[in-house]
């Protein structure tokens, strides 16, 4: 795991020395471009896409404009909507050289080594004498195991930078796994004395000298790299592993826990202290530990193998049996494992089952023994003289092989929420009109809005709003509404629906459930074709419910586990609500007002909490057919089409939402969507 220069990192000075931007004849254009790059260096990616948003709206035809957008999505992991952003640009100009180059950097991201390189070959012809583009096409060699070519285009150019340090960082991993230690330490020695404070040179070289049995040597680099970083977790991760070999179980235990304090769902550190906790028969605190692994990674088979190991000495003896069916059912060859299920079944009294085991597991080796030693890795398996509960390391054959425990995934439950029903909203002031914004725009709504005698807005709400957060205005405004609607009621004369509305958004505000629904029911009744009364009662309907269960905490969320699959996870004692009343009126709603966007979209959120989940998708594309700009829309439609397990198609709402600012779709892009390499 190399973890700077592998992961390919934007640089930026060499972006925005690649990429000048052109005159243009508007000044407010560069001033968005000047503005645009500044947020990319100062690494404030969400206003970036949200200024180049902007930028291609006045003007679609700017291809740098969604290159610098594809480069901030790029950095908040957003590789899908990277990849679109580079398309756009390349279809605009088809011979502008750094989309290639970084829509390359992200195809390699993904795992799309051989369209990447077809990306750097175009670079390189278009701009042979740019250097950073062997640097690029180096590390995708790498990443798809290509280390003669990797070294080749290292060796490119460094001949042009001679005082580079990752590339000679780079070029000695490639060495590395070529088996050359001697060029390797070389290349490990250079970076370093380019410069000596970087952590990662003496961590590479920790390595080699590992490799090669200086033990001492390998300890005095990491804790030299510990002095210069000391919240570097992959030092303490390598030290580990020496301090274990060295017999030195407390100091191995020691950094282990120290990688978790920073990164609590490092798996691979999980399964090493597991190891450790296992052989010194802590063992219910290594069942915890294989337990976060295989909850990240179900596919770990060596997880399983030796969380049966540790059943086993606590007797448990049919949760061992199911361990090794798992590891069985993962490798169908793993002889050692028919071997201990058979001993697993026979303490359970299963003694034909547990002979027939022994017979599959003689008949494993015995296929084992007749092949050669470069046989298929699986092959391995069936060897049971191999030890399967050594610790890890990140460069080991396991990591090579297909067992994903090199993904440093952090272990978390996420409990997905939608983004919530728009409804009137009670403001501070009067919204002003603004060009540009994305804003939806309805005559008839703004119409609504400035016939309210006060300040309100449509928008999409997590809570109301609290006493303090409005304080006397709140307060000052419910009072004025109440006396004025009582004098009127004290002369009998009929009061104006806008009137108990307005009173009804005051008591919302406040969460006066009862009596705001009191007026939103007036109100409908005076108007009963005012389509926005039914949305904010309808929407009220709908939080009432929630409210309620809050109370008795069986609230129904949307919740992606670690495996990138969607369960929900409710209550066991969860009580059913009906929304029923609030789809009615969100329906009357968009009967009255057919084109208003966030009646389909409300309708979305209410099927989705009333588990009707096609019908939500199909609410949530027709907000979206009607306004293509509604982020909460491509947000919750992604959650929704993730929850249902059809990744791609959620994963591109996401990037939507994304750009179009929402901050939250990109933790989900990280989680979700990025495919671990």
């Amino acid at each position: 795991m190399m973890k700077r220069s592998f992961a390919i990192c934007l640089v930026l000075w060499v972006l925005l020395g690649l990429a000048p931007v052109k005159s243009f004849a508007q000044y407010d254009i560069d001033q968005f471009f000047l503005r645009g790059r500044q947020m990319l260096i100062d690494g404030k990616y969400s206003s970036a896409i949200d200024n180049f948003t902007t930028l291609v709206r006045i003007d679609s035809t700017l291809y740098d404009a969604y290159f610098f957008r594809g480069i901030a999505k790029y950095n908040l992991g957003d590789f899908i909507g990277a990849e679109r952003d580079f398309d756009k640009s390349l279809s605009l100009n088809p011979i502008y050289t750094p989309a290639y180059h970084y829509r390359a950097i992200t195809l390699s991201r993904t795992g799309k080594y051989e369209e990447a390189l077809r990306d750097l070959e175009e670079a390189v012809d278009l701009r042979p004498s740019y250097t950073g583009l062997y640097f690029s096409r180096g590390v995708t060699y790498f990443l798809s195991q290509q280390f003669d070519k990797a070294v080749e285009d290292f060796n490119k150019f460094i001949r042009k930078e001679k005082n580079e340090p990752d590339a000679y960082l780079n070029r000695g991993a490639a060495y590395t796994f070529l088996g050359d230690t001697l060029k390797a330490l070389e290349d490990y020695n250079r970076a370093i004395n380019l410069n000596i404070s970087d952590p990662e040179g003496y961590i590479r070289r920790s390595r080699i000298y590992f490799m090669q049995g200086s033990d001492s040597l390998a300890l005095a680099d990491l804790d030299k790299a510990l002095k210069l970083d000391t919240a570097n977790t992959f030092a303490y991760f390598n030290r580990a592993l020496i301090r274990y070999e060295r017999n030195n179980i407390d100091g191995a235990m020691e950094d282990l826990d120290k990688v978790l304090e920073y990164e609590p769902g490092n798996a691979l550190t999980l399964y090493n202290r597991a190891l450790i906790r296992s052989q010194i028969g802590d063992y219910n605190n290594a069942l915890e530990d294989y337990d976060r692994v295989i909850a990240v990674n179900p596919q770990n088979v060596l997880a399983y193998f030796n969380r049966a190991a540790v059943f086993l000495q606590m007797n448990k003896y049919r949760d061992a049996m199911d361990d090794y069916s798992q590891c069985i059912n993962l490798y169908p060859d793993f002889a050692k494992a028919y071997m201990n299920r058979a001993y697993a079944k026979a303490q359970l009294g299963q003694y034909n089952s547990a002979r027939r085991d022994e017979e599959i597991a003689r008949e494993k080796v015995k296929e084992y023994r007749t092949k050669t030693k470069d046989s298929v890795s699986a092959q391995m398996f069936a060897d049971t003289t191999k030890r399967f509960d050594k610790m890890i390391a990140l460069d080991s054959d396991f990591a090579k092989r297909d067992f994903s425990n090199n993904e440093l995934l952090q272990y978390r439950d996420v409990d997905i929420q939608l983004k919530p029903l728009f409804k009137f909203n009670l403001a501070e002031k009067r919204q002003e009109k603004r060009a540009m914004d994305g804003r939806y725009e309805s005559i008839r709504m703004e119409d609504f809005i400035d016939d309210l005698p006060v300040a309100t807005q449509l928008a999409a709400l997590r809570h109301s709003y609290e006493p303090s957060e409005l304080g006397k205005a709140v307060r000052h405004q419910r009072d004025s509404i109440s006396k004025l609607i009582s004098d009127i009621e004290s002369r009998e004369e009929a009061i104006d629906a806008l009137l108990y509305f307005s009173r009804a958004i005051v008591n919302d505000s406040q969460n006066r459930y009862n009596e705001a629904l009191g007026d939103y029911d007036r109100a409908v009744n005076l108007q009963p074709d005012n389509p926005f009364f039914y949305i904010n009662r309808g929407t009220l309907q709908a939080e009432m419910i929630d409210f309620i269960s809050s109370m008795e905490q069986n609230v129904q969320v949307l919740s992606l586990d670690n495996s990138r699959t969607a369960r929900a996870r409710v209550n066991e004692n969860r009580s059913t609500y009906d929304y029923t009343p609030a789809i009615h009126d969100m329906k009357k709603a968009t009967a009255l007002m057919p084109d208003f966007p966030y009646s389909y979209y409300n309708l979305g959120n209410l099927y989705t909490l009333s588990s009707d989940l096609p019908e939500a998708i199909l609410q949530y594309t027709k907000a979206i057919q009607l306004y293509p700009n509604l982020p909460e829309a491509y947000y919750n439609r992604g959650l929704v089409l993730i929850y249902l397990k059809d990744n791609e198609k959620g994963c591109l709402d996401m990037s939507k939402a994304g750009e179009l600012g929402v901050e939250e779709a990109y933790s989900v892009i990280s989680k979700y969507c990025i495919k671990k390499q």
